[in-house]
């Protein structure tokens, strides 16, 4: 699966990278500690999406056209690793706490269209960013999302535009059970010290605490509040 630009004005100029090969090379270094995006990269399932501003609403219908043609997709044949990213054009100066109130903005603004379209929620998740079984539903999929930007203090999250990638939550589940979850967290964990020198603080499983912690990148305490209200909680 390759690039598709959902806006003709995203991506570089000629002779320069496109927006999505900069991803791709970003994940193909050799420190680079995510192996599920690595082996998405080698197969063919990481589909990246070019987009304008990561603080415009420009482009919000497409990416979530996107995100329910993957959960289709997923459904119909959930076989391997895939990730779907969507590159923004910037802007890449965000410092840490902007580029997580843009991300989140982005977030709401898609579960918005997917309550206006009529889609229930995962039923094996829960939409409140509080509860330790918290994740985003797109066409009825649960997704964790990776937010990567020029201004992370994660090398890890390092990307030299702001970046979102999504992960089908179901595939982490399909690892457990085949018992090869643990084995591939444990390689992550061990490339991510040896980039940073150290393990990411807001690493954790999932039912323990809430996955939208560890979206941004960013290391926040106790308490922080997650800005995520999904429409369709409470109906």
């Amino acid at each position: 699966m390759g690039e598709i630009d959902i806006d003709n004005g995203a991506d570089a100029t000629d002779g320069e990278a496109s927006l999505a090969d900069v991803l791709r090379a970003h994940i193909a270094e050799d420190g680079f500690p995510c192996v599920g995006a690595k082996s998405a990269l080698a197969t063919g399932r990481l589909k990246v999406l070019s987009a304008r501003s990561l603080t415009s609403a420009w482009n919000d219908i497409e990416i979530h056209d996107a995100l329910l043609d993957w959960s289709e997709d997923y459904a119909s044949n959930p076989d391997g690793l895939r990730s779907l990213a969507v590159v923004f054009s910037g802007p890449d100066d965000l410092d840490e706490a902007a580029f997580e109130k843009a991300m989140w903005e982005r977030l709401n603004s898609l579960a918005a269209k997917d309550d206006w379209r009529g889609l229930e929620y995962d039923p094996d998740v829960s939409s409140d960013p509080s509860d330790p079984h918290f994740s985003l539903s797109f066409g009825g999929e649960a997704y964790f999302v990776v937010g990567m930007h020029p201004n992370a203090s994660r090398a890890a999250r390092r990307m030299q535009h702001p970046t979102l990638v999504f992960n089908l939550h179901d595939q982490f589940e399909a690892l457990r059970a085949s018992q090869r979850y643990e084995r591939m967290r444990e390689t992550i964990l061990k490339r991510d010290k040896a980039l940073d020198g150290s393990i990411n603080p807001m690493l954790s499983r999932h039912g323990t605490t809430s996955e939208a912690r560890q979206y941004s990148g960013r290391v926040v305490g106790d308490d922080w509040r997650c800005p995520f209200s999904d429409p369709r909680s409470g109906k």
